[in-house]
């Protein structure tokens, strides 16, 4: 196989946005994205997504045009995803504004609920309450430093203030509710407050342990995939029934806090983090089937065990 000819398509608008040629069949996709910008400056690799067809898969970076049905001649479709952020910076934004924001609220309620507000709530709940929500996203921010590895180094820019939107303004509005000079203690008293505290403690424990599973599957500076299995830590043996079981635990978190302070927030924080973790959790568990077919277990759904 001779020299390679690429045509770039916009993957919206069918116009051609550059040509490529005399490309060595074995040039990968990352070097690929080098040459269009050189091209178009705008378009730094990060910033691209290429595919063969304008609706198909992302091609990986690592896969070579000789791999491709391009033959000597070949179409590539790509769509803009505009200005990138890196996923660390957005997580760590993500993440510590829920923790401030909380903080201030629980330390400093004369701020919000006037001069004459206790600097201390009676109520064990309140500062329970605080300690599992400062736990959740300190944890966050240090598994962002520490644990999780990325397939992707970036993400589009628009997102981090549609993910601060939402992180931030249910800390405001939890730490509000929660933290009220006539907030009441639930129903069921101490019961219901310890019952809620400590199923939160260990589904955040297994929530901690998935994640250092999956980095585990990774090998830092690699790209490749697996398919996650239990291992010997008994908080990974939910992978024998979902495929993001990290999800599961995490759901089950915020379920277990809005037991314990039974509050509309909390109900509605759970809810809405749960429809959006069901939409990821079935988007991994399809590419999960998708690429390691026959071997994946089929006995496994994406969050919730046996039904979802």
């Amino acid at each position: 196989m001779g020299s390679v000819r690429v045509d770039v398509l916009d993957a919206k608008s069918g116009r051609k946005l550059v040509t490529v040629d005399r490309l060595d069949p074995t040039t990968p996709v990352s070097s690929l994205k080098h040459l269009i910008q050189r091209q178009i400056p705008k378009l730094y690799p990060s910033r691209q997504s290429l595919r063969l067809e304008p609706r198909g898969r992302v091609l990986a970076d690592e896969e070579v045009l000789q791999d491709l049905p391009l033959g000597s001649d070949g179409t590539l479709y790509l769509r803009d995803l505009g200005p990138q952020v890196a996923w660390t910076t957005v997580f760590l934004t993500e993440y510590a504004g829920p923790l401030l924001i909380y903080l201030v609220l629980y330390l400093r309620p004369a701020l919000i609920y006037g001069a004459s507000s206790r600097s201390s709530s009676p109520h064990l709940v309140v500062h329970l309450a605080c300690l599992c929500h400062s736990l959740h996203f300190a944890k966050r921010l240090l598994e962002t430093v520490f644990v999780h590895r990325f397939s992707h180094g970036t993400m589009p820019l628009r997102n981090i203030f549609k993910n601060c939107f939402y992180y931030w303004g249910f800390a405001a509005y939890l730490a509000y509710y929660i933290n009220h000079p006539l907030y009441s203690p639930p129903m069921y008293r101490e019961k219901q407050v310890f019952l809620g505290f400590i199923t939160f403690l260990i589904c955040e424990l297994g929530n901690f342990s998935i994640h250092l599973a999956l980095r585990d599957l990774r090998p830092a500076g690699s790209k490749a995939r697996k398919i996650p299995y239990p291992t010997r830590n008994p908080f990974t043996w939910l992978f024998k029934l979902v495929s993001c079981p990290n999800y599961t635990y995490e759901v089950g978190a915020w379920l277990s806090f809005t037991i314990m302070t039974q509050t509309l927030a909390g109900a509605l924080f759970t809810l809405v983090g749960f429809l959006q973790m069901s939409v990821w959790a079935l988007g991994k568990h399809r590419s999960y089937k998708r690429d390691f077919s026959p071997q994946y277990p089929r006995v496994r759904t994406a969050i919730l065990p046996f039904l979802l």
